[in-house]
């Protein structure tokens, strides 16, 4: 982070995560009195067939009814939804929503912090309500992101450093709606994001022997950094594991706000989101996290599908990056990143869709879309934006579906969804109707209206 604000709302998310505060914030339900009744659309709950010509009572932030009859509550202000469609809202599963603006302007990203290790930092504190990102993604579905730090996959400009820090700090759960970053969170720490160490070596032509039996002096100079790097986790890991003993027998001198964020991921209480693409990369970090009993999720995994085999029988969930993108490798097929969501959920992997970006996040809809033509079921698809990234990040009893009980973050649209000619009518995050209204929206009636 470049500016001063930043770095003082991090110190200041320590000290209130240190104090036990992020409870009282937590997944608090509007209880503002308000209470809405969207009939006559065709529910798709994602939880059981669609339901025609149905009708969903939405009070106090959550789903309180769903069916094709079940009366209207008194007061109620009633969405007429004849002719349209109601579909869970979308959820980012990796996102660097809110963190930053404009990639080129090092002043507005609030990506990463010095530092190589820093499991202490939470995204949520610096998430900046009033980005003009926010309203466009929300426009378009996304009702609510994991804004993840550290900026792995960015182009290197954008995260303010030379490379990732390999432990950027803690993944946040946020509404994307809110006056303030309060309002908008849902869960402080849903993961904690490891930026899986490479082995970074200079593009070059090489004829001699293949990659992984080298005889170039520099990829064994490559190769010792990297090990290195994987030690020091290690030693972080095995510092947190002592630091919890002591704690646990009253012995501790001091309280580390570093081992102490830790502790939930040595003990297996907390998520590790890993970052690795390649698929040796894929490899080491799937046997790290099985050597230290880590509860991994895969993020990335341009080469998962190299490694499908080894995944499916490790049940570690993916979270995809972009599928309108070029693959890792000049020699893999053009089309291996629209074919590969298909062929791990042939593979019986559970995977989901994140934006790895901030102003990218509308497109999530469509990044799914790619993997349908290329053997993706369409419903996976669709349940790759909602209810498998809930399921993967343990929140599936507040989101993914409509269901009564359920969070009520919903999108009322005129068609499919993953059709780039959909258009969002109305959006509900936690209960509340929220405008759609956004700054391409404003750009484009501007210039409609040019003489």
């Amino acid at each position: 982070m470049k500016n001063h604000l930043p770095r003082r709302a991090f110190a200041i998310a320590s000290i209130v995560a240190a104090a036990g505060m992020f409870p009282l914030l937590r997944g608090q339900d509007r209880d503002d009195g308000k209470v809405y009744a969207i009939r006559g659309a065709t529910i798709h709950t994602l939880a059981g067939q669609p339901i025609e010509d149905g009708t969903v009572i939405i009070q106090g932030g959550r789903i309180t009814g769903v069916g094709s009859r079940i009366g209207v509550p008194r007061g109620a202000q009633v969405v007429n939804a004849q002719g349209l469609h109601v579909y869970p809202g979308m959820l980012d599963a990796f996102s660097y929503v809110g963190l930053t603006e404009v990639g080129a302007v090092s002043a507005t990203n609030d990506i990463t912090e010095k530092g190589d290790f820093n499991p202490h930092l939470q995204a949520a504190i610096a998430v900046h309500p009033a980005s003009e990102h926010i309203p466009v993604a929300r426009a378009n579905g996304i009702t609510h992101a994991v804004v993840a730090p550290g900026g792995a996959g960015l182009p290197l400009g954008g995260t303010g450093r030379g490379t990732p820090p390999v432990i950027p700090g803690e993944a946040s759960l946020m509404n994307l709606n809110g006056w303030t970053w309060e309002e908008m969170l849902v869960d402080p720490a849903i993961g904690m994001v490891l930026t899986w160490p490479t082995i970074d070596m200079p593009r070059r032509f090489n004829f001699g022997p293949p990659e992984d039996e080298p005889s170039d002096p520099s990829f064994r100079k490559a190769e010792e950094k990297y090990e290195e790097r994987v030690a020091e986790i290690e030693t972080w890991l095995e510092a947190s594991r002592h630091y919890g003993r002591a704690k646990q027998a009253g012995s501790l001198e001091a309280p580390d706000s570093k081992l102490e964020a830790l502790l939930p991921v040595v003990e297996g209480r907390q998520r590790v989101i890993v970052v690795a693409n390649a698929a040796r990369a894929i490899r080491n970090a799937v046997a790290f996290c099985q050597k230290h009993k880590l509860k991994m999720v895969l993020a990335g995994g341009a080469e998962a599908w190299k490694e499908k085999k080894l995944l499916s029988e490790k049940k570690i969930p993916v979270i995809l990056g972009p599928t309108q993108a070029i693959p890792e490798e000049e020699d893999d097929p053009y089309d291996k990143l629209y074919s590969a969501p298909g062929e791990l959920h042939e593979a019986g992997i559970k995977i989901a869709f994140g934006s790895f970006n901030s102003s990218d996040s509308r497109l999530l809809p469509y990044e799914a879309a790619m993997g349908v033509p290329f053997g993706l079921p369409r419903e996976e698809a669709l349940n790759a934006i909602t209810r498998n990234p809930a399921e993967i990040l343990g929140i599936a009893d507040r989101f993914g579906t409509v269901e009564e009980g359920k969070v009520a973050n919903l999108i009322v649209t005129d068609g499919d969804p993953l059709s780039i000619t959909t258009e969002v009518r109305y959006l509900f995050i936690q209960g509340e109707l929220t405008p759609t209204d956004n700054k391409h929206q404003q750009l484009y009636e501007k210039y409609l209206a040019r003489p």
